[in-house]
């Protein structure tokens, strides 16, 4: 091929993701239909990032997913009168490919997402508010996701945020920090505030900043907030007495954004989010290390059994640790931060009972707080109940990515030369790193990227999702 040809060839699946953008933004802002390929989502994407998006499928499949297989797919959604719903133009495309029933792609992909058709579809009634107690590092993550994910306006929406009062720019200073991330970036949109209303404006959101000191100082329904889901970032209660201090008039249910303790369920989206029920008014989504390795361990369980195992943790630095040598209540973590390697605990392999209680292995846990910002790593050094070889654990992992319940938690990527900060903005619970591992009979390593704070997030919000009646039925379905 000549190089003209290669420059034609992109010039041309340039032209299609032009073409794309718009008929992904309206389904998107008119009928809550999310576009993805391979669980990416392609809403608010350039024209490079949805091309990118394309091109990386290459490291999962077994083939490319060029433009031209799924630019038809989404012409054909674009007439179709669809619900609420998240639908997968490459696991579309790549369908298409092997249907051998002689349909034209309208026909095909009309019959794929029937069940968000007629009489199928979800049907909304109205948005469900969502209040933040507390703006730190989740917090303010959690409010782009929220804010990101407003769509039509019927689904999650984010009214309020509680905080302390710091100072007389407090206002300010918290829109300042929600527009600009030293490791998130740029918030994608625009941002003012209104002083007279104490609010933040992004992207059209308007977030009330409520100023308390404690939960039972506030009264939601005076700031129109009603039926609201809050969720807990500060960690301050953690079992159901305290949490439960926050159910007020005008809240519903409370998230904790931590390990939650006693009788609180610990929820880890795409493992146990079925055991939440409608008389769950307090639960927790457990730590973000939980989230990275519990969907993992599954997997492996249900295929290969586990025996026993150990996890380490290899953990960025987070807020709870000094900067410089000083004080702090916990062994080592009053050493600083940016210049040592930290020995600590993880309340990870206990936490895993709680959130798989099927797995019977007796699963140890460690960890080694590191100075990075932010992307953390998890070693699962597993004895299973049957013999395995690296090549058909890394297939099966593969798969499990791909085609399984738990393709939003588990990503892969076989990547020669991935580091930490290639996983930044990773939406995935955790990335099995398929060079890393290593198989020796019944003894298997596994090697998982994690973004602690944004997959995290990624998973806080689909537990809400969930629990609020906006998780949409996604589609092709499995």
């Amino acid at each position: 091929m000549s190089t003209s040809d290669h420059f034609e060839i992109w010039q041309r699946r340039e032209a299609l993701a032009e073409a794309m953008i718009p008929v992904i933004g309206r389904l998107y802002r008119e009928r809550d239909v999310t576009i993805l390929v391979h669980s990416r989502s392609l809403v608010n994407k350039s024209v490079i990032s949805i091309l990118k998006t394309h091109r990386y499928v290459r490291q999962i499949e077994d083939r490319e997913l060029a433009i031209e297989d799924t630019s038809p797919i989404l012409n054909a959604l674009a007439e179709l009168d669809l619900g609420p719903s998240r639908i997968d133009i490459g696991q579309l495309a790549i369908a298409y490919a092997k249907d051998e029933r002689g349909l034209s792609v309208e026909e095909f992909t009309k019959d794929a997402v029937a069940g968000a058709l007629g009489d199928n579809k979800v049907v909304r009634e109205g948005p469900t508010d969502v209040v933040l107690y507390g703006f730190g590092r989740i917090g303010r993550l959690l409010a782009r996701l929220l804010i990101e994910k407003a769509g039509s306006g019927n689904g999650l929406r984010l009214r309020a945020v509680v905080v302390r009062k710091g100072s007389e720019d407090d206002l300010m200073k918290r829109a300042s920090l929600l527009r600009r991330d030293s490791i998130h970036g740029q918030f994608n949109g625009s941002i003012h505030i209104d002083a007279d209303e104490n609010v933040i404006c992004a992207n059209g959101n308007a977030i009330k900043v409520i100023y308390s000191n404690d939960p039972s100082e506030v009264d939601y329904t005076e700031y129109g907030i009603k039926d609201a889901i809050l969720i807990d970032n500060t960690g301050k209660w953690r079992d159901r007495e305290g949490l439960s201090k926050h159910l007020r008039p005008g809240i519903a249910k409370v998230v904790l954004t931590a390990p939650g303790k006693g009788d609180v369920k610990n929820i880890v989206h795409g493992v146990n989010h079925h055991t939440v029920d409608g008389d769950d008014t307090v639960i927790s989504c457990a730590s973000c290390t939980t989230n990275a390795i519990v969907p993992p361990l599954k997997a492996i369980n249900d295929e290969f059994g586990i025996v026993r195992g150990h996890v380490e943790t290899v953990h960025s630095f987070t807020n709870d640790q000094n900067l410089l040598d000083n004080f702090h209540k916990g062994n080592r973590r009053g050493r600083s931060a940016p210049l040592n390697m930290v020995l600590t605990e993880t309340g990870a392999a206990s936490a895993i009972a709680k959130a798989l209680p099927e797995l019977e292995a007796h699963i140890s846990g460690s960890a080694i707080r590191v100075p990075t910002p932010d992307v953390s790593m998890a070693i699962l050094n597993l004895d299973l109940a049957k013999e395995t070889t690296r090549e058909e654990l890394n297939q099966y992992l593969r798969e499990v990515s791909l085609h399984s319940p738990l393709k939003r938690q588990i990503d892969f990527t076989t990547s020669s030369d991935a580091v930490s900060t290639d996983f930044v903005g990773s939406r995935h619970a955790s990335i099995v790193d398929a060079n890393a591992t290593i198989v020796n009979g019944k003894n298997a390593i596994v090697y998982l990227w994690y973004d602690n704070e944004f997959g995290y997030s990624c998973q806080v919000v689909r537990a809400v999702q969930h629990i609020s009646g906006v998780e949409y039925p996604l589609f092709p379905q499995d």
